[in-house]
């Protein structure tokens, strides 16, 4: 039995089913992301883990116990909100052992307990400072360190890094997932950011208007998409329209073919742009002309008017500018980085 098991999870608001037969097995020490747009239930689906929403259907089992319907403090699990939630009166090691002072743990304990966590964070310098006094990165690191103290057996994190800028979000990514494996504590992360997900996660559960579209490692999840919505939300996809017919794909009636596995019929063609490789004007498997072209610091991306459509090209910057705008160019690509579906999946 997995650690943490969720079974035919549900929540229904009246009419609206926000989570729709959740079901997953975490084994301990497992990183997972629930990866969605706006609406699709993950943060519903993490407040009926933390107690803080009843489920309407389903059972949730902690190390073989069923929590399904225990209060939130006796489920004993560790908690960072997209707030945070710090306390502005209390200090940095105030904070962090606010939470084992509510569990009566005695004072020598305590003390040694928030040195270690605080350390763990790289925050000790800082176990004086009120919150205000610290920076974005150094109050989430706070908060985590508050929800490790009382050593909780899962940690549950609602969009921790999403008030954090640019730079320092893509910092913390890397942090967080460093202070997750040192103490190897079982954690889910709620998030909208694919890049997010795909850099920390071991496993991304994917979800959809409150069903899960894909659960995988994140390698599998971007390279062998289940559907459409999943093809086109975890990262950049192009999307061609094609037909199936004697064995063969022709795509927009270019002549590209593909070998084909499915019997006949109309067909949806995902490609990535990063796949897709600049060639001479009428040596590629499609001709077109570069219609724009942005820099992106490590890479460039250019859009490419063909008879199949416009298509991105992700292209490494490895000093020289690719095409100008205007320039004719072919398109060429490996049969094998295709995902090819069912034009009606979903």
């Amino acid at each position: 039995m997995s650690f943490l098991t969720l079974s035919g999870i549900s929540r229904r608001y009246g009419s609206f089913m926000a989570v729709d037969d959740f079901n997953i097995g975490i084994e301990k020490g497992e990183f997972i992301s629930l990866l969605g747009p706006s609406g699709c239930g993950k943060t519903t689906t993490l407040q009926m883990i933390a107690g803080l929403v009843p489920p309407s259907a389903g059972t949730i089992t902690l190390d073989g116990r069923d929590i399904t319907r225990l209060a939130p403090a006796r489920r004993e699990l560790g908690v960072v909100f997209q707030s945070y939630a710090l306390f502005p009166h209390m200090t940095v090691a105030q904070n962090v052992s606010f939470g084992l002072e509510m569990r009566k743990v005695a004072r020598a304990e305590r003390e040694k307990r928030v040195r270690e966590v605080l350390e763990l964070v790289h925050l000790t310098p800082l176990c004086e400072r009120y919150p205000r006094e610290m920076s974005g990165g150094q109050r989430q690191r706070v908060a985590i360190a508050r929800a490790l103290a009382v050593d909780p057996p899962v940690l549950l994190l609602d969009e921790p890094l999403s008030a954090l800028d640019a730079q320092l979000r893509e910092e913390m990514q890397f942090e967080l997932r460093r202070i997750q494996r040192t103490v190897g504590i079982t954690t889910i992360m709620v998030t909208h950011d694919q890049a997010e997900a795909l850099s920390i996660s071991d496993r991304i559960v994917v979800m959809e208007r409150g069903v899960i579209t894909q659960i995988d490692a994140p390698y599998r999840l971007y390279e062998h998409p289940h559907n459409h919505f999943i093809s086109n939300f975890v990262g950049k996809s192009n999307f061609l329209k094609g037909k199936a017919e004697g064995g063969a794909i022709c795509v927009s009636d270019t002549a590209i073919r593909f070998p084909a596995e499915a019997g006949d019929g109309a067909v949806s063609v995902f490609i990535r742009p990063e796949k897709l490789k600049l060639v001479g004007a009428e040596a590629g498997l499609v001709s077109g002309t570069v219609s724009t072209r942005y820099f992106m610091g490590s890479q460039w991306l250019l859009g490419v008017t063909t008879p199949a459509g416009t298509l991105s090209v992700a292209l490494p910057n490895l000093g020289n500018p690719p095409p100008a705008e205007g320039t004719p160019v072919g398109l060429s690509w490996d049969h094998a980085d295709c995902r090819i579906l069912p034009a009606k999946a979903r």
